[in-house]
């Protein structure tokens, strides 16, 4: 018999001061226009994709089920069942109270940050889906309205021979000519052959001479046809970043992705402020509070916050306000399935300051196969004007892609 995540005894939970569930806080008038609706249970699925996606379901008692999804990673379906009672009852339209509810009474359990923000951004793109779809109005416009039709898409490539400079480029000109993006990323924290001790994160000048022979293939490659960004994953020293970052000035940089590690604020500043390189960061940081210091330092030119990961789609609308005070975009880091993926462009197509959310599973032939509708299309989201997220799970999909050992959602 397995745990029942959602019967774990938390005492600090019980006596909270800022318990704000509907009952403590009073909430309790009547709703006209069909819109007394409660939650009557939460359900998870995982899907063995690229990476192992969470889908979300939110089910009500007027049979209407909102569908969202949290970051991959262990111990998410475990929080989110852990949270279930906290929204069972609770009227799904008031996301941003449930939103706060959840951070509050999770708290002893490390909602600063971390994945128990993760798990709570999955039940947050579920509520989203389901307030449109109750409301029968987008997603997008429960976010403030529309700034664009279309979202620019940006992918994610990968080639057999990733540390090859030409094989790069090769696979650059074919996404653009063949696929029709105008937005790409590539690895640039790839084996060069000259590594000594990745323990240190220093660049020899020869790995540094190797990175600068990838950019200057593929950006020369594609030149005008598309931008063209290359990720770091946070792994080299400040010393080495700032090389790095002042040896690709002249080139035609989109941005310099994680050159650093994300925990020293003062460090990331200092490498942004060394270069004209446009340097991004913010996967690794959550909700608005870790964003608004990254900001309010200066420390960025291009902040990347991870939709279902930093807080769910009003807390990524509120780290794109701060960032508008600073005249910072917002550059979607984005690994999902097409459901937060659909999410990440409600978003997006709601904010002054969207340039692109990313797309990272172009090799997974399945990958739209998971939901009815198109979601990607010449390098761009249309989003949809259908109730809430507007993206219809294909369950049959679902199910053949499921991780081993994993259940399907109940029916709607």
């Amino acid at each position: 018999m397995g745990i029942d995540y959602a019967d774990l005894h938390d005492p600090n939970a019980e006596y909270t001061m800022r318990d704000l569930s509907a009952e403590t806080m009073g909430v309790t008038a009547k709703r006209g226009g069909g819109r007394d609706v409660e939650i009557t249970d939460v359900q998870t699925t995982m899907v063995d994709g690229n990476f192992p996606w969470t889908l979300v379901r939110v089910y009500t008692d007027a049979g209407i089920v909102g569908t969202g999804e949290a970051y991959w990673g262990a111990g998410v379906p475990e929080l989110i069942e852990r949270m279930k009672p906290f929204v069972i009852g609770e009227n799904p339209l008031d996301v941003d109270r449930l939103y706060e509810h959840l951070i509050q009474k999770m708290s002893g359990e490390g909602s600063v940050e971390g994945v128990t923000v993760t798990a709570i951004s999955g039940i947050e793109v579920a509520l989203h889906d389901l307030a449109g779809k109750i409301l029968e109005l987008p997603a997008y416009q429960l976010l403030g309205g529309k700034y664009r039709d279309q979202v620019r898409v940006y992918c994610d490539l990968h080639t057999e021979s990733e540390a090859n400079p030409e094989a790069c480029a090769d696979e650059a000109e074919r996404v653009v000519s063949e696929l029709g993006y105008d937005a790409l990323k590539f690895d640039l924290d790839v084996p060069t052959g000259f590594e000594k001790d990745r323990a240190t994160r220093h660049l020899r000048p020869a790995q540094i001479r190797h990175k600068v022979d990838i950019v200057q293939a593929v950006t020369e490659r594609v030149r005008d046809q598309a931008d063209v960004a290359f990720d770091c994953h946070w792994s080299f020293s400040a010393g080495s970043a700032k090389r790095l970052a002042a040896a690709l000035e002249e080139l035609d940089v989109w941005w310099l992705e994680d050159p650093v590690p994300p925990e020293n604020l003062d460090v990331q500043r200092e490498v942004t402020e060394s270069t004209t390189t446009p340097v991004a960061t913010g996967e690794n940081r959550y909700r608005v509070s870790e964003h608004r210091r990254l900001l309010e330092s200066q420390a960025v030119d291009i902040v990347t916050p991870d939709m279902p990961k930093v807080g769910g789609m009003r807390e990524t609308r509120k780290i794109a306000d701060v960032a508008n005070q600073y005249y910072v975009p917002v550059a979607m880091h984005n690994v999902s399935s097409p459901v937060a993926t659909m999410a990440a462009a409600h978003v997006a197509t709601a904010i002054p300051n969207a340039l692109a959310v990313e797309y990272h599973s172009y090799e997974l032939d399945w990958w739209g196969d998971l939901v009815e509708e198109t979601v990607i299309e010449d390098g761009s989201i249309t989003v949809p004007e259908r109730p809430g997220l507007g993206v219809t799970l294909d369950m049959d999909a679902v199910e053949s892609h499921m991780v081993d050992g994993e259940t399907l959602f109940d029916e709607a």
